[in-house]
Order: structure tokens, then C-alpha cells, then sequence
């Protein structure tokens, strides 16, 4: 059983006419976001603020991880128009930094690389000073898959590792922690003018020293910018919360980052990879 959430996790409702206008918006180019899919607490800011994070490519993962509220199984086919929808989306939405992400489709021969580079195509064709970023998966390690979204430069290319290598069995069964790292040290190699980003969850049962030797590991192939957030658990069936980290700690995390060389660490408790995701380009280019 999930165990009670403490006051700091406690969000505001706030912003109606934006989350009216995001949630029109996205019904008129049958859009999905992973801000609704996945449950994320922080929505009503987002949408309040005029900020979605689109997923692409359906609705369906053909993967399971226990942490993840987005419905697994048999997706259907991309759909063509996609990329433009979500351009038109951006654009209507007035939004400087756009993100984009999608389920897993581990169905396609790409992984869904070339879908990824078309809204990156698309978005590019409306307005080439917006940002893009990408929260990729890891298209099972295939290279020429990641090659194609690499080429297509988005500012900055993010794959979260999620949990702790111990971990992965129970939270990410599917997943492989050492190709992850692999796919950010392939994306430094083939471009040095791309940010890469990655980030993880606390309260899955994770040790001090384990978080720190994923920092570790990330910096080793060069990752850019960091996040670390708090795992809710969505419902009873998904992997339990084992503990609420406090957000001092998670202060402390913030530190241990920045000393490893991060050039940007957002850690705190509501913090998830596209929260305020701006920022950490911003404060590099200002």
C-alpha cells in the first residue's frame, strides 16, 4: 500500500482559461500529452503556464514498466499527419521551448526515430528560433535509429535513466541501464553542439550511494543537465512508493550535482524531466 503524501507534495489549482486553452488546443490536432497520460502532478501549473509536453506516436507503449501510468500494449500505426499537428500546436500556443516525447515502440523498425525528426522538421519550418527538446527512448540501442534525431538538432536530446541500476528489474524490466548511458555518449560523439539531459525518480527503495554513482555515471559521458523528482505511484498496481524524500535531501542532490559538473540540476520534490524545462538552456545562453 502507497503511503500518505506529505504536505510538500500538495499542488494548487491555478490558471482555468490556460488549461482550458492547452486542453482545446490539443483536442483540435488529437494530440496526446505525457503531462495527462502519465498523471503528472504538476499539470495544472503547466497547462496553467501554457506548457504541454507532447507525445508523439500514440498513446500505447509496447513496454511495461511498473512505475508508468501510460497504458501498455499493441499501439497502432503512426499517424503521417502528426509532426505538422504537433508544429501547429507550438506554434499556436506561442511556446519558446518546445518538448516532445513519446511511448515506446518498440513495433517499429526505427523505433520511431524518423517520426521524431520530422516534428523536429516541422516545428523548425514555422519558427527556427523555438527550442526543441526531445525525451527520446532507447530505441533498443540501435544506432542509425539515433542518428536520425541527432541529425535533425534539437537544442537538447534527453533519455532519463529513471532508477538506479539494482533497480531495474522490478522498476524498468524491459530497460537496460548500461545502453542508456550509451545512447547519451553516442549522441556527444556524434554532436558536441547538442545538450543531453537525463534524470531519475527517488522512492523506489534507491541508496545515497546509489544515486550518487548514477550521477557519476552520467557525467562520465558528459550528460549536460539533470533532473531528480519524487516517484508517485499512479495506483495500487503500479511499483509502491517505499519512502517521500524530503526536499532537503533532495537540496543536497541539487548540490552533489552541480559539484560532479552538471551544468544545470533541477532537484526537488515535483520536479519530472520537462518541468520548467526551459530554464536550464536559458541559464547557458543568458
Amino acid at each position: 500500500m502507497n503511503q500518505k503524501k506529505p504536505e510538500w507534495l500538495k499542488v494548487k489549482l491555478q490558471g482555468e482559461k490556460e488549461i482550458h486553452e492547452v486542453r482545446t488546443m490539443l483536442e483540435r490536432f488529437s494530440l496526446h500529452t505525457v503531462c495527462e497520460e502519465a498523471r503528472c502532478p504538476n499539470i495544472i501549473e503547466c497547462f496553467g503556464r501554457k506548457t504541454a509536453t507532447f507525445m508523439i506516436l500514440g498513446n500505447i507503449c509496447t513496454r511495461n514498466c511498473t512505475f508508468c501510468n501510460i497504458t501498455p500494449g499493441r499501439p497502432l500505426s503512426p499517424d503521417p499527419d502528426e509532426p505538422f499537428h504537433v508544429a501547429q500546436a507550438v506554434r499556436g500556443l506561442e511556446l519558446k521551448h518546445a518538448v516532445i516525447t513519446s511511448v515506446t515502440r518498440d513495433d517499429l523498425a526505427d523505433g520511431g526515430a524518423s517520426h521524431f525528426a520530422r516534428v523536429i522538421e516541422e516545428i523548425k519550418k514555422l519558427d527556427m528560433q523555438i527550442q526543441i527538446e526531445v525525451l527520446v527512448p532507447d530505441f533498443k540501442g540501435d544506432q542509425e535509429a539515433l542518428l536520425q534525431v541527432v541529425l535533425a538538432k534539437p537544442q537538447i536530446i534527453n533519455h532519463n535513466v529513471e532508477t538506479v541500476p539494482r533497480l531495474y528489474p522490478s522498476v524498468r524490466p524491459e530497460a537496460d541501464y548500461p545502453r542508456s548511458l550509451q545512447l547519451l555518449k553516442r549522441v556527444k560523439n556524434r554532436d558536441r553542439d547538442l545538450f543531453t539531459k537525463s534524470g531519475l525518480m527517488l522512492g523506489l527503495g534507491e541508496e545515497r550511494d546509489e544515486v550518487l554513482s548514477v550521477f557519476d555515471d552520467l557525467r562520465n559521458v558528459e550528460c549536460d543537465f539533470l533532473t531528480v523528482g519524487q516517484y508517485l505511484a499512479p495506483s495500487n498496481q503500479h511499483h509502491p512508493v517505499i519512502g517521500f524524500v524530503h526536499p532537503d535531501i533532495f537540496e543536497e542532490y541539487r548540490i552533489e550535482g552541480l559539484k560532479r559538473g552538471f551544468k544545470h540540476v533541477a532537484s526537488a520534490p515535483l520536479v519530472r524531466s520537462s518541468y520548467h524545462a526551459e530554464q536550464a538552456i536559458q541559464r547557458l545562453m543568458f
